[in-house]
């Protein structure tokens, strides 16, 4: 695989593409909405590396609008069980089709490309493989527990499909101590079966309310559970805050929720645009419902600033630092010692009205 960038990047309407001549005319975003093109020499590396051992991220094949910011700060999601989906949702960019890869080396690659970034925190996902057995768990199993040894210290997050519903494929997964077990509603009860299609609101509760009750029956440390909400299918807010309660009903600790962009012209269509103050309304609502930390915003996705999203990140990061210079114990002392972290502010908005999500 070349380690040079393509002649143009692709022609999507999530990075803002225009359409091929002879297609219909695409809906304009509004202002707010500018994604950073993916550029410089710290992206570079992190693509040479990826690329380089073969492994997939969800950044590129879902065309995330953030994948220019996420690689110069040296954070990507790395997608594992190849790159094509059994599924065919109607908001994904992730192609469909029958799966030719089982990869069991890819665990291992995962914890060597993972291990030269030098992360605080990395997220694993998957495309959903409904032709394995169990669904790709113990793939995910393998990758935890390489990760684990590769990267002592670092917070590992996953983000799995359903397993359509099945016991044993989430068991193996949380037996494998993920710090945050991440699996999306994606949009609201009513819209499921349009935006999912094969999967199932009620499934999907289930899934982060076991996730807890295995990790609490084997009588380790509790592990966050989280999920994520697009917003601009066609939803109104009263199903929105529905779907907020229904998610703390199952002591879901972080949310985010983000704005849909289409894909292409083949995905479903953007409804409405919420503007940034919507955003940060929602951010208050859930908040007051309980949730630890929600990250909102129109360019917000699951796994944008991820590491930042998990309760009490400065500590863990004060005491992963001062454990590797100084020892477990002196880590713990950092931790214990860290001022009460400050409750993360919602999205900045500019005199244009565009969200402004880190200062320069």
């Amino acid at each position: 695989m070349s380690d040079t960038l393509p002649a143009r990047l692709p022609n999507t309407i999530a990075m803002g593409g225009a359409p091929e001549l002879g297609t219909t005319a695409l809906r304009r975003h509004p202002e707010w909405i500018k994604a950073r093109i993916p550029s410089g020499e710290t992206y570079q590396e992190v693509r040479r590396l990826l690329h380089g051992l073969t492994l997939n991220t969800v950044c590129e094949e879902a065309h995330c609008p953030n994948m220019g910011e996420c690689w110069d700060q040296r954070t990507a999601t790395v997608m594992i069980l190849g790159d094509t989906c059994t599924r065919a949702c109607g908001f994904c960019a992730v192609k469909t089709g029958k799966p030719l890869v089982h990869d069991l080396d890819e665990p291992r690659r995962v914890a060597e490309a993972i291990s030269k970034l030098g992360l605080d925190h990395v997220v694993v996902t998957s495309v959903a493989r409904d032709d394995l057995d169990d669904g790709g768990a113990s793939i995910f199993a393998d990758t935890i527990r390489r990760l684990r040894v590769a990267c002592p210290g670092m917070g590992v997050e996953v983000l799995i499909p359903d397993f359509n519903g099945e016991e044993e494929p989430l068991r193996t997964v949380m037996t494998a101590r993920p710090d945050i077990l991440n699996h999306n509603v994606e949009t609201v009860e009513r819209l499921q079966k349009p935006v999912r299609k094969r999967a199932r609101y009620d499934r999907s509760l289930d899934v982060l309310a076991r996730a807890k009750r295995y990790v609490a029956d084997a009588g380790a440390a509790p592990v966050h559970t989280k999920s994520s909400i697009m917003v601009g299918l066609g939803e109104t807010r009263v199903e929105l805050h529905q779907a907020f309660l229904d998610l703390r009903a199952v002591d879901c600790d972080i949310l985010t929720l983000g704005q849909y962009l289409r894909p292409s012209l083949e995905h479903l269509p953007v409804e409405r645009y919420y503007h940034p103050t919507e955003f940060a309304e929602m951010r208050e609502e859930a908040l007051a419902l309980g949730f630890k930390h929600v990250e909102s915003g129109p360019l917000v996705r699951s796994s944008y600033h991820a590491r930042d999203q998990v309760p009490d990140a400065d500590a863990k990061r004060a005491a992963r630092a001062a454990g590797a210079s100084g020892g477990a114990a002196a880590g713990v002392a950092a931790a214990a010692n860290q001022p009460e972290p400050a409750v993360r502010p919602g999205p900045t908005i500019d005199a244009s009205g565009r969200v402004v999500y880190r200062p320069d």
